[in-house]
């Protein structure tokens, strides 16, 4: 593999036409006009090709979706016999193989602790349904003034209004700020914030004494906490000791508030267990799961739940019942991906074999552990991230993420940091030259754009 920078490839047709009729998600579209999209030709395990040929290493699996590669023929084979039975049907009133299966397989990954499955499209309305549920079901049992939900500083879990309303991602949330129903909002365990003598569990006990503080204070009120498992992951990749996945476990139960875990971007295999949850030896009331679930291919989302919030609902009156659908609910091609993304994971050992690949890819990067410009280099499962060292001025981490993007982009590799955080998620698919090649890349574009960043 040629190691040597090359222009991005221009926009073409394609891109043209894209910039001058599709909105793009999370994106001012001004500036996009001045970096040229690329227009996607087709995808080949871990690597999209663009119109004029051009490959590039999908090292963030495409948004953190992707985890068996671009036209996976398993996957494939899958969806083609599906779409000779049934593409879709409504949920309500009916059922099909698929969606069966797979709440089966899942709660069978719980051990049968989250006994039943509530299907969406997409993470945020995951989210959305997880504190619905919550709600309605203190109400229904007669606890109408849980009706507060706690959230951790910094945490992302979508942007829809009720998922907003629990984010604390500025940039996300302030222009909707007015519209928002707020949550209260805890410190967050990340571990980075450990000084002099602390470690990453004292970090986690820390932020939970917060939380306990917070839950005493508003006894009787507070209807759940929202989490995200080991990573907070539009935070900058912050990374969080199991100790705090546990402890809120206690608090929960202690003052008796629902525990949702947003697991739609560390599920999956993404942390080295299939949910993130089994680190800290718990489960929470309500798990959600997006992205990976489905291998990638087909938007899907669903909520997890005890049988102690499903039976809060189950009862003659109507009113009870969780009155909350969507139109492609259950979808089955979406579940049948999903099916065969749970049988790679069976048949391949793919957990045991991830283990194995990110110890690779753990040791390529290692120099960045040494290097002055970088710090907190960190790793959970197939998830890597460090921060560089910036000037402390306005703009000066967007400025180093677009350069960044620019020298990885012209290196081959599709990386977007998040501010200063360069982070890789790459699919489960690396061989290990390709690993060594993406490490190589990673650190030839890291050290070009800090030669960029002393040059101005």
């Amino acid at each position: 593999m040629d190691a040597t920078p090359r222009p991005p490839h221009g926009p073409g047709d394609l891109a043209a036409r894209s910039l001058r009729q599709v909105w793009h998600p999370c994106t001012q579209m001004k500036q996009q006009a001045k970096l040229p999209l690329v227009a996607l030709s087709h995808g080949e395990g871990p690597w999209l090709v663009d119109t004029g040929g051009e490959r590039y290493l999908d090292a963030i699996s495409s948004w953190w979706v992707n985890l068996f590669g671009h036209a996976n023929p398993r996957i494939n084979a899958a969806l083609i016999d599906q779409l000779g039975r049934l593409e879709h049907a409504m949920l309500a009133g009916f059922t099909h193989e698929p969606v069966v299966s797979l709440s089966e397989r899942l709660s069978a990954l719980t051990g049968g602790v989250l006994g039943h499955a509530f299907f969406a499209s997409d993470g945020a309305s995951a989210v959305e349904i997880a504190l619905k549920m919550s709600f309605h079901a203190w109400r229904n049992q007669g606890h109408s003034d849980k009706r507060e939900f706690v959230c951790v500083r910094n945490g992302y879990h979508g942007e829809t209004l009720g998922a907003l309303a629990v984010t604390d991602v500025a940039l996300f949330r302030d222009a909707y700020d007015p519209l928002l129903r707020h949550a209260h909002v805890v410190a967050s365990p990340d571990a980075r914030q450990a000084r002099d003598g602390e470690t990453a569990v004292d970090v986690a006990r820390c932020a939970a004494a917060e939380l306990d503080t917070l839950l005493t204070e508003r006894e009787g009120r507070i209807a759940a906490v929202i989490v995200e498992p080991l990573v907070q992951c539009a935070a900058g990749m912050a990374m969080h000791d199991p100790e705090y996945l546990r402890l809120v476990r206690a608090l929960c139960d202690k003052h008796g508030a629902h525990m949702i875990a947003d697991e739609i971007a560390v599920g999956c295999g993404r942390t080295g267990t299939f949910f993130a949850s089994e680190q800290a030896g718990i489960w929470p009331d309500l798990l959600t799961l997006s992205k990976g679930i489905s291998g990638g291919y087909l938007p899907l989302s669903l909520v997890l739940s005890r049988d102690a919030i499903y039976d809060a609902f189950y009862d003659d009156d109507t009113a009870r019942g969780f009155l909350h659908s969507h139109s492609y609910t259950g979808n089955p091609l979406a579940c049948r991906a999903a099916l065969a993304t749970l049988d790679i994971f069976a048949d391949d050992d793919v957990l045991a074999r991830n283990t194995v690949r990110a110890a690779r890819l753990t040791q390529a990067l290692a120099p960045l552990a040494d290097d002055p410009r970088a710090k907190h280099f960190r790793h959970r499962g197939m998830i890597w991230a460090f921060d560089a060292v910036l000037p402390d001025a306005p703009g000066a981490a967007g400025a180093f993420a677009k350069r960044f993007y620019t020298e990885a982009r012209a290196r081959g590799v599709l990386l977007r940091p998040i501010g200063s955080t360069v982070y890789l998620m790459p699919p489960y698919v690396l061989d290990d030259g390709t690993t060594d090649w993406l490490a190589t890349q990673t650190l030839a574009a890291f050290d070009a754009t800090m030669q960029q960043e002393v040059a101005a």
